[in-house]
């Protein structure tokens, strides 16, 4: 694959459009990140996913330059630290990641985590509407919120996010989340797309890629776009880059998600939102 043409885009609240499947730089080490970034843009990927914590965002501005792929056509989510939450310190945050990225505005800034015994949430919320109004960022949204935090945004902000990233694979699905998402206007993002790998040996992913001729993961995340879910797979290994974006010449059966439906588990790879401190 060399270019997004079949890569579909979801429309986010405001109409910035987002394109579904993306290249995520967690966990990548920071020295290899621009070649990575650099590949991912070479295989077709427009969608790139990094975070204030990742301490990878140099490199991920520069994999876009060493790209050649105009930086209008590449859209850059980042996220802030979590020591960086309050209204003040978001602001002052997000300029670090510009320079870092070398970049004027990214196109999606997200809370990374509520950390509700930290109170602090809402205040930065505030700024982060600031940040969207200011053209520093094209769309913002938040990481790992639950209702009652997204709730609490919408009455005590009026500004929904246009996003929320949460941990989402077949043995933890979120349904009660992604309904919620749906009747607010919210696009679902999945991260740990793949379980860190746990779902790549369950019998029924495995029978689905006998049956399609493909890998596992490519099995999961054709599941993931069937959903709807905005979905971005990390790797560092280019032959694997270029295997997890091949996944729009097949498509899954109604049975075939049926049968993934029934995997769900409740088993988190992540903290828990509700009491994760930072």
């Amino acid at each position: 694959m060399t270019s997004t043409t079949t890569v579909p885009t979801v429309r986010l609240t405001g109409g910035v459009t987002i394109p579904q499947f993306g290249f995520g730089v967690f966990q990548i080490e920071p020295d290899r990140t621009a070649d990575a970034v650099a590949l991912a843009l070479d295989a077709g990927y427009r969608h790139i996913d990094t975070a204030q914590m990742y301490r990878n965002e140099q490199g991920v501005g520069a994999g876009v330059k060493k790209s050649g792929v105009p930086r209008e056509d590449v859209f850059v989510t980042t996220k802030l630290a979590n020591d960086a939450q309050g209204h003040d310190d978001a602001i002052t945050a997000l300029e670090g990641s510009l320079r870092r990225l070398g970049m004027d505005y990214v196109d999606l800034y997200l809370i990374h985590w509520p950390l509700p015994m930290k109170d602090r949430y809402v205040k930065t919320w505030q700024a982060f509407d600031e940040i969207l109004k200011a053209g520093k960022a094209r769309a913002i949204g938040v990481s790992n919120f639950q209702p009652a935090h997204l709730d609490r945004l919408a009455e005590e902000t009026g500004t929904v996010p246009a996003v929320n990233q949460i941990e989402l694979h077949p043995y933890l699905q979120q349904a009660e989340l992604r309904r919620y998402h749906d009747e607010h206007g919210i696009a679902t993002e999945a991260w740990s797309p793949i379980a860190q790998g746990a779902v790549l040996g369950d019998e029924v992913v495995t029978g689905l890629a006998a049956k399609h001729g493909k890998t596992a993961a490519q099995i999961v995340l054709r599941w993931h776009l069937a959903l709807g879910n905005i979905v971005f797979p990390k790797s560092a290994s280019p032959e694997r880059i270029r295997e997890n974006i091949d996944v729009f010449g097949f498509e899954l059966s109604d049975e075939d998600l049926r049968a993934l439906g029934e995997l769900d588990r409740g088993q988190r790879t992540g903290p828990d939102p509700d009491t994760f401190a930072g």
